[in-house]
């Protein structure tokens, strides 16, 4: 499908009704000037106009697949991934400190909607890493960050969210992974996650998921859950993708409107963790990814109305 970037719409936007000047005003996001969010816009509208507009289709009609164990993405989806993190477009909010723009949430929001407008599937890839990324800036130990923030914002690695279970949806305090401490200040992480968006793909050479647990210790309900960054890939020494952890894709779920995008029934056992925030403290540390992701989505139903409202109009 075609789709042109409303660039000049969003640009408006920020002139008139953001305010995104008196915001550029303030000490931390002085680079926000209006030269800077225009090539911006207007670059994050060229790419979504020629790259990602055209993977629409594609990823509607030839979906991301489970083979032996491996998802492999739509056609065109690892070209379209690396032109969104070659870009940057997924560090724009990111701290500055880890190789981020450290730009105001409005610019990211504004280039997210883009993205949804041109294709919903693939953009829920860097939507999810964006909001690991701000969980991890407030909760994660300062080791995790220096290893991990840095490939996270560059887009070398993706990020997921793991709350859901089959028997603990919105009652997510009866969720029954467990966390066993390993004795090296990692934990053993057990259970099974539904509905993990992005849980696999061949688009980057590593995933990080964020799993909900509980420790043996852990009270029943939301305040005795803990947080763990775990890793597709266990880093080695020099911080690259080692060997395999111990988890797994065991099915796809199939969305309407979102083929192209590996919604993934993942299978952890025994797999190696690392506490993020407290413990019994995973709800509060989570809703920060769950907050960013909450923002993000109100951005993809404007991006996705945008989108059909253009093809509806050529339509007619």
């Amino acid at each position: 499908m075609s789709y042109r970037a409303p660039v000049t719409e969003y640009q408006f936007l920020f002139d008139h009704v953001v305010g995104l000047d008196q915001v550029s005003a303030t000490e931390r996001f002085g680079e926000a000037t209006r030269d800077v969010t225009a090539a911006i816009l207007t670059e994050a509208g060229r790419m979504c106009e020629e790259v990602m507009a055209p993977l629409q289709r594609a990823g509607d009609e030839h979906p991301a697949v489970l083979e032996n164990g491996v998802v492999r993405c739509s056609p065109g989806y690892v070209d379209g991934y690396r032109a969104i993190a070659e870009g940057g477009w997924v560090s724009i909010a990111a701290s500055p400190e880890y190789g981020g723009m450290g730009l105001p949430m409005a610019v990211t929001t504004a280039v997210n909607e883009m993205m949804s407008a041109a294709c919903l599937s693939l953009q829920l890839c860097p939507l999810m890493t964006q909001g690991q990324i701000e969980a991890l800036e407030h909760h994660a130990s300062d080791d995790i960050k220096r290893l991990y923030l840095p490939k996270l914002i560059s887009g070398a690695w993706c990020g997921t969210m793991n709350l859901t279970e089959p028997q603990a949806g919105s009652d997510v305090g009866a969720l029954s992974s467990k966390a066993e401490p390993n004795g090296d200040g990692s934990y053993a992480i057990t259970g099974q996650k539904i509905y993990i968006s992005w849980g696999d793909s061949d688009v980057v050479e590593n995933i990080c998921h964020l799993v909900l647990a509980r420790l043996p210790d852990g009270v029943p309900g939301t305040k005795g859950i803990s947080l763990f960054l775990v890793p597709k890939f266990l880093p080695d020494a020099a911080g690259n993708p080692g060997v395999a952890n111990r988890l797994k894709v065991v099915g796809l779920e199939h969305k309407m409107g979102l083929h192209g995008s590996p919604t993934c029934v993942m299978q952890y056992e025994g797999a190696t963790g690392w506490l993020v925030g407290g413990e019994h403290a995973g709800m509060k540390a989570m809703f920060t990814m769950m907050n960013n992701a909450r923002l993000g989505v109100g951005g993809q139903g404007i991006g996705v109305a945008e989108g059909a409202y253009q093809h509806a109009l050529r339509f007619a």
